[in-house]
């Protein structure tokens, strides 16, 4: 499906500029420009076949070279004839024509788009300046002139293109992780089928060096695989029966076989291309403030250059039409935006592909901008800082209870959960009894669970649920370093659990890496606050505080931006929801487990690396460095060259140099960055 542009209320196209188009349809990288439309706000515009672009890109590097070729070559040997070998017939509409030859390569496709252009509404665009410029330079008799400003902004273009099909490929190469077919068994025998009509409940056979194309339940006892696809880690992942394996995962080891849980369209992959892909409609302020800035600048530089030819008329002495022409001519190919329409957004996509490249998905460039800026890292405890797997450390109850019956109770409450918590309890005590019939089962937010059984009260959670249903008991649960699970049963105190988690192995790294650069870091738990201090102190961190509920963190959060500070919050970005809502950025762990955690957060880093947090930071400050190189480089030589050309001192050399030279070098500095290591 074409890009559809977007326009305001005057007709003014929004989107994109027509150069900006162009390059980027030339680099087969449409998906890179807005995809949104007015028709409902949120439409998204995608190629007819899953991503893989075809048709005007096939063009190969020589060919989109060649007409610079041609005009090159026939540029320099008229300039030959001029300078060096003289040559009697080279002179009156030979030379003419033959200059108009060597123009025509690089020059009738440039005013082709410029009549395009007008066709759509858009007057000034830069194909439009660069034309009147080279034509201009045509009727004064500056025939080389002419001919060398089309050719090098064509070379220019080209090297444009090219760089943005560099920014594409990290997309495709994500493309190329879904693989359009797969084996499935039906009876016993292998069946190969277009993997977007497998069903749910097929089953998958991966042989070792296969990518898996849909999401699915791993049938075999144990298999490794590659899934640096999908969350830049190259360390090989093992997965065990019942574990869930995600499209775009390679098999490394033996055959395996896969049962499909979810539809080719959504599963994580699919969710994960669509994100990227779509990355791009959010636009930073930066970004945006540039394309309203061309559409401004470009007609009232072409306004000064017609008063350039015109005023002096009335107040030079000795005025020469053609000399005002040529400074004016001079004047519009320095002022061309080229440097700016494109480096700029190229730098962004740049960004959000190193990101991607090493699993960390921004939801837009603007989020590059703001986490760049971030002051303050608000993060969750479990399943951020911790591993989030825990462990039953020891179970004390009070002799007049039975232990194996109350764990038989609290286990077959804790199935109702899917707190970690409630898996180290099922690992601890086995199966679930399924005698044991729960009545009124309800959760109770921040506290715990509560339910009856055998006509009594059963109490499990925190020691907060025991103060709020007014049940006593007989130890301070501040002196226990561990996670308390308390139990309350028939009105009285059981007894409680303790279960440990631990630090992850990359969290000290993390805290250290954010200290470094200048960011506080704070720890919101519901988990108690002893657990809390105990991790926080051992990792350093700046302020901690635990037996939170989920607005106790809002109100945290509320305090640390009342100071006017900037705040990522880092979380599970679903129980969190308010929490990320609030922050300036929402950042999610574990993306890959959750598809409410891609549609919550901001961020989504999709291995459990919290390492990943400072390194999106870092990528969001070297786009932003990128970004206003590229600015002030633009704005600075095109500012000294326009004031040299309204002087009569540049010539259209030094006016190419300050146009296309500058959007070389812009562009050459935006892909720095997917080169860059984090």
């Amino acid at each position: 499906m074409e890009h559809k542009h977007k326009y305001d209320a005057q007709g003014k196209q929004l989107c994109c500029t027509p150069q900006e188009e162009k390059i980027y349809t030339d680099a087969n990288a449409k998906m890179l420009l807005e995809k949104h439309h007015d028709d409902d706000g949120h439409n998204h515009e995608h190629t007819d076949d899953g991503g893989h672009n075809h048709g005007s890109t096939d063009k190969s590097t020589f060919q989109m070279f060649l007409p610079a070729i041609i005009s090159f070559v026939l540029l320099m040997i008229a300039i030959a004839l001029d300078n060096w070998l003289p040559q009697s017939w080279f002179t009156g509409w030979v030379r003419i024509v033959w200059y108009v030859v060597a123009y025509a390569p690089v020059g009738l496709p440039v005013i082709k788009e410029a009549f395009e252009s007008i066709r759509k509404g858009d007057v000034f665009s830069e194909f439009l300046l660069m034309s009147i410029a080279t034509i201009g330079a045509f009727a004064i008799g500056e025939y080389p002139e002419g001919v060398a400003v089309m050719l090098f902004y064509a070379v220019g273009e080209v090297f444009q293109t090219l760089a943005v099909t560099r920014a594409k490929a990290n997309i495709k190469t994500l493309l190329d992780q879904r693989p359009d077919e797969v084996t499935i068994l039906e009876n016993n025998q292998a069946k190969t089928i277009k993997a977007e009509t497998a069903s749910i409940g097929n089953i998958i056979q991966l042989k070792p060096g296969e990518k898996l194309g849909l999401d699915g339940e791993l049938l075999s006892e144990t298999a490794s695989f590659n899934t640096a696809a999908l969350t830049g880690e190259s360390k090989p992942d093992t997965k065990t029966k019942g574990e869930i394996v995600l499209a775009g995962m390679i098999n490394l080891t033996t055959v395996a076989q896969v049962k499909v849980t979810t539809a080719y369209t959504d599963s994580k992959l699919s969710k994960i291309l669509e994100l990227v892909q779509n990355a791009t409609a959010q636009k930073a302020p930066t970004e945006l403030f540039i394309r309203k800035f061309a559409k401004i600048y470009t007609p009232i530089v072409v306004l000064l250059a017609v008063l350039i030819t015109v005023v002096p008329y009335f107040f030079v002495s000795d005025y020469v039409f053609s000399q005002w022409l040529y400074r004016a001519l001079v004047f519009l190919v320095i002022s061309c935006p080229c440097a700016l329409v494109i480096s700029i957004p190229l730098g962004y996509f740049g960004g959000i592909g190193a990101a991607s490249k090493n699993g960390i998905l921004f939801k837009g460039s603007n989020f590059l901008d703001v986490i760049a800026s971030i002051q303050n890292v608000v993060m969750d405890k479990t399943g951020t800082m911790t591993e989030g797997v825990f462990k039953v450390q020891e179970v004390i109850l009070k002799a007049e209870f039975n232990k194996e019956e109350i764990l038989k109770m609290v286990n077959a409450l804790e199935s109702q959960s899917t707190h970690p918590v409630a898996t180290a309890i099922h690992q601890y005590v086995g199966e679930i009894d399924s005698s044991i019939k729960l009545e009124n089962t309800e959760e109770i937010a921040g506290h715990g669970l509560k339910a009856n059984v055998n006509g009594k009260e059963l109490l499990v959670g925190n020691f907060k649920l025991m103060d709020k249903f007014n049940i006593n008991y007989d130890l301070d649960p501040t002196t226990i370093v561990y996670t308390l699970i308390a139990i309350a049963y028939d009105g009285k105190f059981a007894g409680y659990i303790t279960i440990a988690d631990s630090i992850k192995e990359d969290a000290q790294l993390t805290i250290d890496k954010l200290k470094a650069l200048g960011v506080k870091t704070t720890m919101l738990s519901g988990d108690k606050s002893t657990v809390v201090k105990f991790v926080a102190d051992k990792l350093g961190i700046y302020n901690a505080f635990g037996d939170l509920l989920p607005e106790d963190k809002v109100n945290k959060v509320k305090e640390i931006k009342s100071k006017n500070e900037t705040v990522a919050f880092v979380g599970d970005g679903v129980n969190d929801a308010p929490v990320v809502a609030l922050s300036d950025v929402g950042i999610a762990m574990g993306g890959l487990g959750s598809d409410a955690t891609i549609e919550t957060a901001d961020v989504v880093i999709q291995d459990d690396k919290p390492s990943k947090i400072p390194m999106a930071i870092n990528i969001g400050k070297q786009t932003k460095k990128i970004v206003w190189q590229n600015i002030t480089l633009a704005f600075v030589v095109k500012g000294v060259v326009l004031v040299l050309g309204a002087g009569g001192l540049a010539t259209m050399w030094e006016a190419v140099f300050a146009d296309v030279g500058v959007a070389l070098l812009a562009i050459l500095n935006a892909v720095r960055i997917q080169r860059m290591k984090f």
